[in-house]
C-alpha cells in the first residue's frame, strides 16, 4: 500500500491563508473553500493509498491544532507536518506541546513566501532549527531555488538535522530552467539525512500544456541527486488541481519512473518506504474480512 507524503485541508472561513487572496476566477473556485477528509478518502482507495502526511499551510497555531484533531479521527492520515513560529521566544515550549501528540510528525513555515532572504539566518530562526535538530524533529523546507543557498548554510549548520525538500524546491518547469536549481540540489543531496519530495512539479509547468515529458529532466535530476531511499511521492492535493488532477499527478509520476527503468524495490521506496521511514509513521494494519 502506498503513502502520500504532501496533501493538504483547509477551512478558509476558520483563518487566513495568504497565498489565497491572488487568486481569481478558476483558481479561486478551486481551491477557496472547505477541503476535509471526504472529498480526498475516495481518491485515495482508488490509488491504493492507505497512508498521508497532512501538511498545514496557514501561518497560525489554531490551525496546527486543527488538523491534528483531523488526524485523530482519519486513520488514514498518519501523521501531521504543522506551521510554528520559529521566531517565537516560546518555540520550545510550543514544539513540545505538539510532539505530545501522537500523529505530530514535523514543522514547516512557509518560507518560499517570506520576503526577507535572510530570515534564514535570523538568531531566533536558527535557535529554533537547533532544538529540532537536537530532538530530532522532521523538518520540511518549502523554499524555492533562489532559497537554496541560505539552506545550505542552515544544513551545514545543523548537520543532524532530519529535513525534506517540498516539491523538488519548486524549479521553473514552466521555462524549462535547470540551473543553478540542478547544481544547488546535487549539494543539497549530500546532506545524507535530507531527503527530497518527488512532488508539486505540474503547478510549476505550463498549467494548461505539460505533459510528464516536461517533468522527465527533473524527476530524473531529483533522482540521481537523493535516489529512491530519499525520495517520496507527495500529491500536492488540492493545489495540483490548478494543474491536474490527482490522477494526472499520479500518472506522470509512474511514467517517469518507468522511462528510468526503476527496480520495483526502489518504486516501492518512492511511493511509500521512504516517507514511512523518514516521518516514522505507524504501519498500516489491515484487518482480516470474513464474507
Amino acid at each position: 500500500m502506498r503513502v502520500d507524503a504532501h496533501q493538504h485541508f483547509w477551512l478558509p472561513d476558520r483563518v487566513e491563508y495568504a497565498w489565497m487572496k491572488p487568486l481569481r476566477g478558476e483558481a479561486a473556485r478551486r481551491l477557496v473553500r472547505p477541503v476535509l477528509p471526504a472529498e480526498l478518502e475516495p481518491i485515495l482507495a482508488h490509488h491504493e493509498i492507505a497512508q498521508t502526511v497532512l501538511v498545514q499551510a496557514a501561518t497560525d497555531e489554531a490551525e496546527a491544532d486543527f488538523l491534528l484533531e483531523l488526524a485523530e479521527r482519519h486513520a488514514f492520515i498518519a501523521g501531521a507536518v504543522v506551521w510554528l513560529d520559529m521566531e517565537s521566544p516560546d518555540f520550545g515550549r510550543e514544539l513540545a506541546r505538539r510532539s505530545a501528540h501522537p500523529k505530530f510528525r514535523g514543522v514547516r513555515p512557509m518560507i518560499q513566501d517570506i520576503d526577507d532572504p535572510g530570515w534564514l539566518r535570523r538568531p531566533r530562526v536558527r535557535s529554533a532549527f537547533g532544538v529540532l535538530e537536537e530532538q530530532q524533529v522532521c523538518f520540511d523546507f518549502l523554499i524555492k531555488p533562489h532559497q537554496l543557498p541560505a539552506t545550505l548554510e542552515v544544513l551545514a549548520r545543523f548537520p543532524a538535522l532530519r529535513a525534506v525538500i517540498d516539491h523538488i524546491a519548486k524549479p521553473d518547469i514552466s521555462r524549462g530552467a535547470r540551473e543553478p536549481w540542478a547544481e544547488s540540489m546535487q549539494r543539497v543531496s549530500e546532506h545524507p539525512n535530507v531527503y527530497c519530495k518527488l512532488s508539486g512539479m505540474i503547478t510549476e509547468a505550463d498549467h494548461e500544456r505539460w505533459t510528464a515529458n516536461d517533468l522527465a529532466p527533473y524527476v530524473a535530476h531529483a533522482l540521481a541527486c537523493f535516489g529512491p531511499e530519499r525520495s517520496m511521492f507527495g500529491s500536492d492535493w488540492p493545489v495540483c488541481t490548478l494543474a491536474g488532477s490527482y490522477d494526472r499527478v499520479v500518472g506522470a509520476l509512474e511514467d517517469n519512473l518507468a522511462r528510468l527503468a526503476l527496480p520495483e524495490p526502489a518504486r516501492q521506496a518512492i511511493f511509500a518506504d521512504t516517507a514511512r521511514a523518514f516521518y516514522r509513521l505507524q504501519p498500516v494494519i489491515e484487518v482480516a474480512r470474513s464474507d
